[in-house]
């Protein structure tokens, strides 16, 4: 199939602002995904250690008999991202199988994996000491004007400016 071009960067932030405009007046909460992560965590030490779930007092609200942690409007938001997803690479000709790596990386392709691995679960703890995720926080949290959104965001940019001359040398 041959590659459709991308979305212009400016409808798309115009359809993403509908997007979450409609969240907020349907569902009265904002967009995030480290919610449904976290709430899949939960079930899953539910299920391995019930008697641990039971004793933490935060954990306790989300898991309990009779009540199921992913039976949560984001878990399904998220689920319908990632099917949006595989549906959108599909039809825009561009659901390559792969893994992607700089041209002089002297990364191995499983040592690549596993860095992809460690980086996925620091942000994720760091999303749940940040109250949210970056989407969470920067379009949630940045349409509703929240300082501490936006100082995350500012902090998010500077760190990523702070690395990037440290791993430059993977992707040249």
């Amino acid at each position: 199939m041959e590659r459709k071009p991308l979305w212009n960067p400016y409808v798309a932030g115009v359809a993403l602002g509908l997007v979450l405009l409609l969240t907020f007046l349907l569902m009265g909460f904002g967009l995030g995904a480290s919610g449904s992560a976290a709430r899949l965590g939960y079930g899953a030490l539910y299920v391995a250690a019930p008697g641990l779930a039971a004793k933490s007092d935060y954990i306790s609200h989300y898991v309990h008999p009779g009540v199921n942690p992913l039976d949560n409007w984001l878990v399904y938001l998220t689920v319908g991202v990632f099917l949006g997803g595989i549906i959108g690479s599909m039809t825009g000709g561009r659901n390559d199988f792969g893994t992607l790596m700089g041209a002089n990386s002297d990364y191995s392709k499983r040592k690549r994996l596993l860095m992809a691995l460690v980086g996925g679960v620091l942000m994720g703890i760091a999303a749940r000491f940040a109250r949210g995720c970056t989407s969470g926080q920067a379009l949630s949290g940045g349409a509703l004007l929240s300082v501490g959104s936006w100082a995350f965001m500012m902090m998010v940019f500077v760190g990523g400016y702070a690395v990037a001359p440290l791993v430059r040398r993977q992707w040249k």
